[in-house]
C-alpha cells in the first residue's frame, strides 16, 4: 500500500495552526502543582506493568545554542556534573525499592547535552542505574550526542557501557547557519562519528535536523539533507524551529531579519519530505522518518507503535520513569514531573522527599481519549471496536460531537470515516496533530495560552 505523505499547499494554508505534539494526553500543560508522594506510590502499586523505560535528564551544556528551548544549564565547570550525579544517585536510591519488580527494557539519556559527562562520569551514571534497578540484558540503551562535545574515545566507551543506540544533534551542515546559532561544528567530524558508530556496532544511528534557522534557504537546507542522506542514518527527525524569544531568552540573540519566511520554511519541509521519500524513508508521523526496515517502521506496520515523552517508541508495554531535573514519568494511569529548577530538585532530595512537584492522575475519560489519540497519531487509523472492547463504551455515542467535528477533514479528503473505523489519507498525514486535537477535551482552555508550535 502506498503510504507516502502527500503535500497539498492549499490544505497547509488552511490547517497550519498551533497544536500539541501529544507526547502525552493530557499534555504537560494540564499538570497540577502539589502532586503528592502518596499519589506516586499509588500509581506504582496500581500499575499492571513490569517493564520500564528509564529516561535520565542531563541538563548541562558547554555552549549556548541560540535556538534552543530545552531545559539546560550552560557551564564550563565539569564538577557541577559530579554534584548532579550525587543527587541522581540519591533519587535513584530513594525509588529503587518501589521499582524492584520492574525490568528496564529501554534506557535513554537526554538533555541538555548528555555527552557533557566525561568518561568517568558516564561510567558512574551507569553504575547508579545498575546498582538501583534491573537493567535487562537486551535493553535498548540510547543517548543523544552533541558531536562538538564528544571527548576522544567516548563512542567506544559508550559501547562498552552497553549503549546500542546513538542520536546525533546535527541541525544543519551549513557553516553560516551554524555560526548564526552559535553551534559551529566540523561536518567531516560529524560524518566520521557516524561511520565510527556503525563500525562499533551501534544498532541504530540517528540524526536530528532543524529547518527555519537563520540564514537557511531552501537550496542550502536541501544540500544539508543531501549530505545527511549520504551518511544513511536509520532515523531522522526534522524539527521546525519555533522562534519564541519572549519565552526563551537565548533566542533573542538571533537576528529576526536573518530568519527565513514562513513560505520558505514550508518549502524547506516540502523539499525534505520529497528527499526522504526518494531515499526510501517512511514518514512515521509529523517530522519523524525511519528506514523501512527500522524497528519503528516495522512496529507501525504491525500496529504496535507507541508514543510517549521520548517521542515515537516501540516500547508500548513499558511504564516510563524519569530521573533528574524536569524529567517526566508516566506510571500506570498517572503522569508526574520533577522540578525544572536545579535548586528545587536538590532541595527536595535534601529533604528526603520525592523530587516531584506536579502531575495528574488520568480520569476514565482521559484514558479513553489518550488511547484514541495514541492510535491515530501512531497508526493513522482507529478501529472503533477496539476502543469499545477496551473501555466498554459505544464509540459513536461517546464521541458523537467529535465525529461531527471531523466533517471538514472528510470534505477535504484528509480523512475517511466509516461506521466502525477512521483512516487518515495520505494527504491528511501532515495534519495528524489537527485530527488528534478534535479528541482533546482540554484544548480550548489551553489554546488561549498560545504555547504550542505550528503543526508544520
Amino acid at each position: 500500500m502506498n503510504n507516502q505523505t502527500e503535500w497539498d499547499s492549499a490544505l497547509i494554508k488552511k490547517y497550519n495552526v498551533s497544536g500539541p505534539r501529544y507526547t502525552s494526553y493530557p499534555t504537560a500543560l494540564s499538570f497540577q502543582e502539589g502532586f503528592k508522594a502518596s499519589a506516586v506510590k499509588e500509581a506504582i502499586n496500581s500499575s499492571q506493568r513490569s517493564a520500564l523505560s528509564l529516561y535520565i535528564h542531563i541538563p548541562f551544556c558547554h555552549q549556548l545554542c541560540y535556538y534552543c528551548g530545552c531545559n539546560k544549564i550552560v557551564t564550563r565547570h565539569q564538577h557541577k556534573a559530579d554534584v548532579y550525579l550525587d543527587y541522581l544517585a540519591k533519587e535513584a536510591q530513594s525509588l529503587a525499592h518501589l521499582y524492584r519488580h520492574y525490568d528496564i527494557k529501554q534506557l535513554h539519556l537526554g538533555g541538555g547535552t548528555p555527552t557533557f559527562l566525561n568518561a568517568a562520569q558516564m561510567t558512574r551514571l551507569m553504575q547508579i542505574v545498575t546498582e538501583n534497578f534491573t537493567l535487562d540484558a537486551d535493553a535498548q540503551c540510547g543517548i543523544e550526542i552533541d558531536p562538538r562535545s564528544l571527548e576522544e574515545g567516548m563512542l567506544p566507551h559508550l559501547r562498552e557501557l552497553g549503549f546500542n543506540r546513538v542520536s546525533f544533534g546535527i541541525q544543519d551542515f551549513n557553516d553560516d547557519v551554524q555560526q548564526a546559532v552559535n553551534r559551529e561544528q566540523c561536518a567531516d567530524k560529524v560524518a566520521n562519528l557516524i561511520v565510527e558508530a556503525r563500525q562499533l556496532g551501534f544498532n541504530s544511528v540517528n540524526a536530528d535536523m532543524i529547518y527555519g534557522l537563520p540564514l537557511q534557504t531552501v537550496a542550502s537546507f536541501q544540500q544539508s539533507i543531501e549530505r545527511l542522506l549520504a551518511l544513511s542514518p536509520d532515523r531522522v527527525s526534522v524539527f521546525n524551529y519555533a522562534h519564541l524569544p519572549e519565552r526563551f531568552a537565548a533566542q533573542r540573540k538571533i537576528k529576526e531579519s536573518q530568519l527565513p519566511s514562513s513560505n520558505e520554511k514550508l518549502n524547506m519541509f516540502k523539499q525534505t519530505l520529497a528527499q526522504m521519500n526518494a531515499a526510501g524513508y517512511t514518514n512515521i508521523g509529523m517530522d519523524h522518518f525511519a528506514k523501512e526496515n527500522d524497528s519503528l517502521a516495522i512496529a507501525q506496520q504491525k500496529g504496535q507503535l507507541h508514543r510517549n515523552f521520548q517521542g515515537y517508541t516501540t516500547h508500548g508495554d513499558c511504564d516510563l520513569l524519569g530521573l533528574g531535573a524536569s524529567s517526566i514519568s508516566q506510571i500506570g494511569n498517572s503522569i508526574f514531573q520533577n522540578p525544572k529548577d536545579l535548586k528545587d530538585y536538590y532541595r527536595l532530595l535534601d529533604n528526603e522527599q520525592f523530587a516531584v512537584t506536579k502531575g495528574l492522575t488520568l480520569t476514565r475519560d482521559d484514558e479513553i481519549r489518550a488511547f484514541v489519540i495514541k492510535e491515530i497519531i501512531c497508526h493513522f487509523e482507529l478501529d472503533f471496536k477496539l476502543v469499545e472492547a477496551r473501555f466498554n463504551i459505544k464509540f459513536n455515542e461517546y464521541f458523537d460531537d467529535e465525529l461531527a467535528s471531523l466533517k471538514h477533514f472528510i470534505d477535504d479528503q484528509m480523512l475517511q470515516v466509516g461506521k466502525s473505523n477512521l483512516r487518515v489519507t495520505n494527504r491528511g498525514r501532515l495534519f495528524i496533530r489537527n485530527i488528534c486535537m478534535t479528541f482533546d477535551a482540554y484544548l480550548k482552555q489551553q489554546a488561549k495560552l498560545n504555547r504550542f508550535s505550528r503543526v508544520i
